[in-house]
């Protein structure tokens, strides 16, 4: 009793058997999931079964858990089938699910482009548990029968008709199991993978026997079996074809390299083949056992005579494209940090002691003097550019970074041909397609390049092909600082530079263009300041021998002001042109065409109080107007250009007007700063109109703040009066305050709004401390602009229309990617890869079209056939080949299966060897022992087989059977689904 009546005799263990385990938590979270996708029922639509051929596939995931063991649930369907139903697609309760009715559609057979089980199976919508990423593979019979009860009680549970799979085994053998329920009907899907072909199977006959023997029909006789079978041939030897690219012409200056072109062009197309294989699919789609035979001894499986032919191509991956190469190339200077003066030093610092000698006597250049070289023609950068060009003379050839011959033939092109010749090349390389002369009209205002007619466009043309083929780094250096030397040696001599539009510099082209257009326009000023001075000295002398006179004792400067005529349209609003050369200094440095005792004379001829001097600097009277204060005529006056400015100086200007702040004081500066053209205008005016008042000059330079009304006088008449605007007329306005400080100075003897020499200095010595990756991303615009120039060209030829629309959305995206200042290297590198993606297709239909003997010059319905056929190949998975065999399209790749069947010299003999021995059925080829087949062994053989019996019993429900049969080299695959009928089992 004492025992029974103790404490710990009374506690005891409880089991809760009410508890989930693992597994059911694992079967409930399958459930909830194909719940929230909503794939409860036969939920597929009615859908065309050639949609599995040709249409869109979608998916979507979910991570799902067993235990600690993470899976993948994904769900496979064609987008169509998505759609919302409409209430039209009703299904009976007891119909077959909709993958059961697809395992015996013969419409949905051999997909080109799709899941292995759709391909497999022929079904439109699954769902597939994998194992998830980084997760061991599911060898374990037990855990793969474990995970395949598990989706047969869900299925069970939700009601799903949708055929789910289970990935086992190792994934690159592609395993799955799976299942599929409906209305008292089971589908199961299982799997056979070997890496050998069994002898007994390796043909028709033995793949019945299985299939017959797998779905244990006990009716006498059977029903017929329907086959579809397709053999794969795969064609690699290409030898029978040329070369894609020229060879390299070893005797020219410019083209010994693969592919090598003359500077001013781009080379283009692949240096492999980009065609890596052809594949092409015979196929008996539709037949009925005892039709076609097919076992160890015999075959009527012959490729000529499958009803069915389709074509796909394999291209080769990442095949050597010119265009791309020299873009990457090229590219690729962007990140390189070196000076040019670092990259051309490192080949002179060896040999500094044996040019000592060279170096003295470049030094004595500079201290001798010179004179036999007129005074006017001497200057410190002559001299330089002199002794340069007297150290070169004296280095060894093997140490120029690029070869002389090269580099003078580079000059001669840039800078020294005429315009004329320059417009030529350039039509001749754009060709007279109107598409590509359009394109190319707006093409460089939506990049911000350069024109296809300018020296900066053949410049970085240059560059490019100097990097790619002619030295590297090294040679784009000292081409560069060659380049600048020749632009310094124009400046100095007063030549113009070719190629570059007259006028001030176009803001819409790229940095580098602008400067060049700049220093063009200081030359322009510089020869006009020249010439003008000429004149003046021209007119003195002959007023010395007529007057018998002698000159000023003051000598005329060698560089004089330009005497520039100014535009005769009226100029409105408030002017303010140049910052730059305004300055509170005044003993700055200028420059005049006129003497102290030339304006004696001028005032002497006036009246004696100064108040009427001579007129000066006259362009042609406006517009019969007079003048204000008396009844001379208004003249426009001569006055000096605008200084023109680059988008650099622009943006530096705006930066120092911004910077002087709101204050009284800093408003009034930047005022004056902006007036520096308006004053000079003044004074030209004053000049111009001898007399003249304020009201005068708002008159001609302002029209809308002179306002004129009808007033009426003392004696009653209407007349008109005029008054200064309101603007003009407040306290301390600028414009009042400039006319009383402006001088009476014309134009050729005022301070010089653009100074030619400091500007062209200035440029200079911006072009000559540009590094080499500097310089590619000033030329990089102009670049990728002849790059896309020749991608249009080029599919024009072809034309592809995948690659014309690719071509338009790459200069939309170009547009966007080369405006801003600071450019993003990786957005570029990304747009390059598209751009040889896109010479890719297009050196890849270059290839097909020589496969197929395309010529340009030939014309009719065959040839547009195969041309049609061609494009196809790569736009399409798979094509299919018009009358088989036995059509024009058939007969050429007929043709080029037998030509490379002759090539490689296969013998009989060769066919049974023992690697061999399995796809050749151990049977001889139609031809003949003694002839070399048409075709090689098939690559894969892929043979369907179905039917619809009852199953398991005699009794049961007539249900689809479907066995798909794969025969490779290295494979051997029977992916089987059987279906059987559960009302009474």
């Amino acid at each position: 009793m004492a025992a029974d009546s103790d404490p710990e005799s009374e506690v005891f263990e409880i089991t809760d058997f009410t508890t989930a385990s693992e597994w059911e938590r694992f079967v409930s979270r399958v459930e909830e999931v194909l719940n929230d996708w909503k794939l409860i029922g036969n939920s597929a639509g009615k859908l065309s079964p050639e949609k599995v051929l040709t249409g869109t596939w979608g998916e979507k995931s979910q991570d799902i858990n067993f235990a600690d063991f993470k899976f993948c649930i994904t769900h496979y369907f064609l987008k169509q089938l998505c759609e919302k139903d409409d209430g039209k697609n009703k299904f009976e309760e007891d119909a077959f699910p909709l993958a059961m009715q697809d395992l015996l559609c013969m419409n949905n057979d051999f997909p080109p482009r799709a899941h292995c089980l759709v391909r497999w199976y022929g079904i439109r919508e699954f769902v597939v548990i994998s194992p998830g990423t980084n997760c061991e593979a599911i060898i374990s019979e037990s855990k793969c029968n474990l995970l395949l009860s598990s989706i047969s009680i869900s299925l069970a549970n939700s009601g799903c008709q949708l055929p789910i799979f289970v990935q086992i085994q190792q994934k690159w053998r592609r395993m799955y199991s799976g299942e599929c329920q409906g209305p008292g009907v089971r589908t199961d899907f299982e799997m056979v993978h070997l890496r050998k072909v069994p002898s007994q199977y390796n043909h028709l006959s033995g793949l019945l026997d299985i299939f017959k023997s797998k779905i244990g029909c006990t009716l006498s006789p059977l029903p017929p079996v329907n086959i579809a079978i397709r053999f794969t041939y795969v064609l690699q030897d290409w030898q029978q074809y040329s070369w894609p690219q020229q060879p390299p012409d070893l005797d020219s200056l410019l083209g010994g390299e693969v592919g090598g072109v003359e500077f001013g062009k781009l080379p283009f197309g692949a240096c492999e083949e980009p065609i890596s294989e052809l594949h092409l699919a015979t196929t008996w789609p539709h037949l009925t056992e005892g039709i076609v035979v097919d076992n160890d001894v015999y075959s009527d499986l012959e490729p000529l005579q499958a009803p069915h032919w389709s074509v796909r191509v394999r291209t080769a991956e990442n095949p050597q494209c010119l265009l791309g190469d020299l873009l990457t190339e090229f590219f690729k200077l962007c990140c390189r940090k070196e000076t040019t003066e670092e990259i051309l030093g490192r080949g002179l610092t060896e040999d500094e002691s044996k040019e000592n000698n060279d170096i003295s006597s470049a030094l004595s250049k500079l201290t001798e003097p010179a004179t036999t070289v007129p005074i006017s023609k001497l200057s410190v950068s002559n001299m330089v550019h002199s002794a340069r060009k007297h150290i070169r003379r004296h280095r060894r050839i093997d140490e120029a970074p690029l070869n002389t011959d090269i580099l003078h033939s580079v000059l001669l092109e840039m800078v020294h041909v005429h315009r004329e010749k320059l417009q030529y090349n350039i039509k001749h390389l754009n060709g007279n397609n109107n598409i590509m002369l359009n394109l190319n009209t707006n093409l460089f205002l939506q990049l911000k390049s350069a024109p296809t007619d300018s020296l900066t466009y053949w410049l970085a043309l240059c560059v490019c092909l100097v990097n790619y083929n002619h030295g590297g780094l090294r040679a784009v250096a000292h081409l560069w600082q060659e380049f600048v030397l020749e632009l310094r040696y124009r400046w100095e001599n007063n030549y113009l530079i070719y190629g570059l539009a007259p006028g001030p510099p176009d803001l819409r082209c790229c940095l580098l263009h602008q400067k060049l257009q700049m220093l063009n326009c200081c030359i322009e000023r510089k020869r006009a300041r020249d010439e003008a001075r000429k004149v003046s000295e021209g007119s003195k002398e002959r007023e010395r021998k007529v007057s018998g006179g002698c000159q000023s004792s003051r000598p005329v400067p060698e560089s004089a002001t330009a005497t520039s005529p100014a535009s005769s349209s009226t100029r409105e609003g408030s002017v303010g042109k140049s910052w730059d050369s305004w300055s509170d200094s005044e003993d700055e440095f200028f420059e005049c065409l006129s003497d102290q005792g030339e304006m004696e004379a001028a005032r002497a001829d006036g009246e004696k109080d100064g108040s009427k001097i001579k007129a000066e600097g006259r362009l042609h009277p406006c517009n019969n107007m007079t003048l204000l204060n008396s009844t001379e005529p208004l003249y426009i006056p001569v006055t000096q250009e605008p200084a023109p400015m680059t988008e650099d100086l622009l943006e530096e200007q705006s930066e120092v007007l911004a910077k002087l702040g709101t204050s009284a004081e800093g408003s009034h500066l930047r005022a004056r700063m902006q007036s520096a053209c308006l004053l000079s205008d003044m004074e030209s005016f004053k000049a111009a109109n001898p007399g003249c008042v304020l009201e005068d000059f708002v008159r001609w330079y302002s029209p809308r703040d002179y306002v004129e009304e009808e007033v009426i006088d003392e004696k009653g008449n209407t007349v008109v009066k005029g008054k200064l605007s309101a603007r003009m007329e407040i306290p301390g306005n600028m414009w009042v305050e400039a006319w009383e400080t402006a001088r009476v100075i014309p134009a050729r003897r005022q301070k010089r709004l653009f100074d030619d020499t400091k500007e062209a200095e200035k440029v200079l010595h911006y072009l000559a401390v540009q590094k080499p990756a500097d310089l590619t991303r000033h030329l990089l615009p102009c670049i990728l602009h002849a790059a896309i120039l020749k991608l249009k060209e080029e599919e024009s030829v072809e034309d592809i229309p995948s690659v014309r629309k690719c071509i338009q959305q790459a200069t939309s995206q170009a547009s966007k990617l080369l405006h801003p200042t600071n450019q993003d290297l990786k957005k570029l590198e990304e747009f390059i890869n598209q751009l040889m993606a896109m010479e890719t297709i297009i050196t890849q239909a270059r290839s097909l079209k020589a496969k197929f003997s395309i010529s340009e010059s030939e014309k009719g319905e065959d040839t547009n056939e195969l041309k049609k056929f061609a494009s196809s190949l790569l736009e399409e998975p798979e094509v299919v080949v018009i009358g088989a065999g036995q059509g024009s399209t058939g007969s050429i790749i007929h043709g080029l299966f037998l030509n490379a069947q002759r090539v490689s010299g296969v013998s009989p003999a060769a066919l049974l060897a023992p690697l061999d021995e399995d796809l050749s059925h151990d049977r001889k080829p139609t031809g003949g022992s003694n002839k070399v087949p048409d075709f090689p062994p098939p690559a894969g053989r892929e043979i369907l087989l179905r039917t619809c019996v009852p199953r398991p019993a005699p009794y049961s429900k007539a249900l689809p059977q479907r066995l798909f049969c794969v025969l490779m080299r290295e494979e051997f695959r029977l992916a089987g689904a059987f279906s059987s009928d559960t009302s009474f089992f």
